[in-house]
């Protein structure tokens, strides 16, 4: 071999070489320097929340920063931009509101105010402009107009009380009607809501009762159709409901159990989720462990129980993508988030990963950059 030829080859070698790390460095970077989806994660043992970033390809994660609270961290929602993320801060009585960076996900406070004591969940209305909390502890509902900064309004626009431990809050798809589950009192009130002033008015009647040891806890609304999906936390079930779309009242239709015949310990629902193509639902049992699948009705939305999928201890949060094909439940008592890719076929559950995430993980959220 002459000179020239042994500069040449190391050349080429260089350049391989070269090459090679550009492409890791690229998959890297398109993996996860700007990720499209981000999942969210409440500690309420560490008055914190996690940021992971979300690899589309295979749905894994990597934990990318975190958020410090004022105090416990409970439930959180997204606005309909995917620009701002509301937490509630339920040891403390407050709620705060974050501009998302959508480059790495990371939380930028813009604001907390003061609302009222054990503030159990927290929504967004259809057109982000306010922001509706229920109140577990003092039976109440609020309103807070959100500027166009994201900044949550400092007074309410309208405080409603209703009944003890109100456990959830949402609009329906139109923006017409919202609903609140009571744990207490086994019943679920009904609202008309105006959307440009933010204020609700009790239907007639102003409330349906589920029946005794039920316990209507969190609700998910089908994507498509005009049926609401409650979980009943003391019930251990899932119950169908038919709305009316001129009037907003809900008629039950049927319910089914979350749980295996055999199974006779204690258990609790938690969290009720729908795919976005209104195919299959989920619903956390704590107790039993599992996550329980059901699959819809394409016409009527009825259901047809499909599995029960063992999942971290105490799963009282979990949340699926908005491209329907992961779901992410945390294990309140496990310190651990459990993945899982959803079979577009039949539901089926498949976990791939486990995450250790710290203490008491309590509410997961996914929110997909645009």
């Amino acid at each position: 071999m002459n000179q020239n030829d042994g500069w040449l080859t190391m050349k080429a070698q260089s350049f391989a070489f070269l090459i090679a790390t550009l492409l890791a460095w690229f998959a890297a970077w398109s993996s996860y320097a700007f990720a499209d989806a981000f999942a969210y994660v409440s500690l309420d043992g560490e008055n914190k929340i996690v940021v992971y970033a979300i690899n589309d390809s295979d749905g894994t994660l990597n934990r990318k920063s975190e958020t410090k609270l004022e105090g416990s961290a409970g439930p959180l929602c997204v606005s309909p931009d995917q620009k701002f993320l509301y937490a509630s801060v339920r040891s403390a009585g407050k709620l705060a509101a974050f501009r998302i960076l959508p480059n790495d996900g990371r939380l930028i406070h813009i604001n907390t105010v003061s609302a009222g004591i054990n503030p159990a969940y927290v929504a967004t209305d259809r057109t982000g402009r306010h922001l509706l909390t229920a109140y577990y502890t003092e039976g109440k509902i609020t309103s807070h107009e959100i500027d166009k900064n994201g900044q949550i309004s400092t007074n309410a626009t309208q405080e409603l009380p209703t009944a003890d431990k109100a456990h959830a809050i949402m609009t329906d798809r139109e923006n017409r009607f919202a609903y609140v589950p009571h744990t207490g009192p086994n019943t679920i009130f009904q609202f008309g809501f105006d959307e440009n002033s933010g204020q609700f008015n009790a239907l007639k009647p102003p409330r349906v009762n589920t029946g005794e040891n039920t316990g209507p806890r969190q609700f998910a609304l089908h994507p498509k159709l005009d049926v609401v999906y409650f979980d009943y936390e003391q019930g251990s079930a899932i119950a169908v409901f038919k709305l009316d779309r001129n009037t907003g009242r809900l008629a039950f239709r049927e319910r089914l159990s979350t749980l295996p015949k055999s199974y006779l310990k204690n258990n609790s629902n938690a969290r009720i989720e729908i795919t976005p193509d209104g195919r299959f639902l989920y619903v956390a049992n704590r107790g039993h462990n599992s996550l329980a699948g059901f699959a819809a009705d394409p016409k009527t939305g009825a259901l047809k129980a499909i599995n029960r999928t063992p999942t971290e201890a105490v799963p009282r949060g979990f949340n699926i993508d908005p491209t329907g094909k992961y779901l992410y439940a945390a294990g309140q008592a496990s310190r651990k988030l459990a993945a899982f890719r959803i079979n577009h076929e039949n539901g089926a559950l498949n976990r791939f990963a486990t995450y250790e995430v710290g203490e008491r993980p309590w509410w997961v959220l996914v929110v997909e950059i645009n």
